[in-house]
């Protein structure tokens, strides 16, 4: 099946918006994870989902206004199917705070780019969504001047809880556009994580 993409912008927030408001798991979340350097304080913990994705909606617009998020929509027939999250180091910051991860940090090195996060919509996966989703986005980065790109994907599921479904994409995905897996990042209840690099 062929696909269009689009980056995010003002103009195709409507449609991240369209996306983000069905029902498949993420509708809380609204891909602002990595954009928070820490976990929030306790105080600032929300009770319920519809309370959480009205925060992280509000909040993950204010930064495409002020041009600090970036991601490419997958599009099929013109409908948002699908979501690919990259960005500058230092706009999603997340990860630097991650033990395993900072003893693989590089201090010292050319711009730093990452993909951290993926969406399809439950009717179109293993249609190919996923992998026009990261090519789009090495070639959006590759625009802005590329160097180093990196990534966070599963290698092993540890439970079906979320119906095989990886937000952060599977390494043998990324192997497939010339990633190379650096070390482990360690194990959650769910999967395992692995670092990848490539160059660009």
């Amino acid at each position: 099946m062929a696909y269009t993409t689009k980056e995010l912008s003002k103009e195709t927030w409507p449609d991240f918006e369209r996306l983000f408001l069905q029902k498949n798991g993420w509708d809380h979340c609204w891909c602002m994870h990595f954009h928070r350097p820490h976990r929030l304080p306790k105080n600032e913990w929300l009770r319920t989902r519809a309370e959480r994705g009205k925060r992280n909606r509000r909040e993950k617009r204010d930064l495409v206004e002020k041009g600090r998020s970036h991601g490419v929509l997958v599009y099929s027939q013109g409908e948002p199917v699908g979501w690919c999250q990259y960005g500058p180091r230092e706009e999603l910051p997340r990860i630097d705070n991650s033990r395993t991860y900072r003893a693989l940090r590089l201090e010292s090195a050319p711009q730093l780019w990452r993909i951290t996060c993926f969406v399809v919509l439950k009717d179109h996966r293993e249609r190919g969504v996923a992998s026009a989703a990261p090519k789009a986005a090495l070639q959006a980065i590759k625009s802005k001047g590329g160097q180093l790109v990196e990534a966070f994907p599963i290698t092993q599921w540890k439970s079906y809880a979320f119906g095989n479904e990886s937000t952060h994409g599977t390494a043998s995905m990324f192997e497939k556009e010339g990633f190379k897996v650096i070390a482990p990042l360690g194990s959650t209840k769910f999967s395992t994580h692995v670092l990848m690099r490539r160059a660009i």
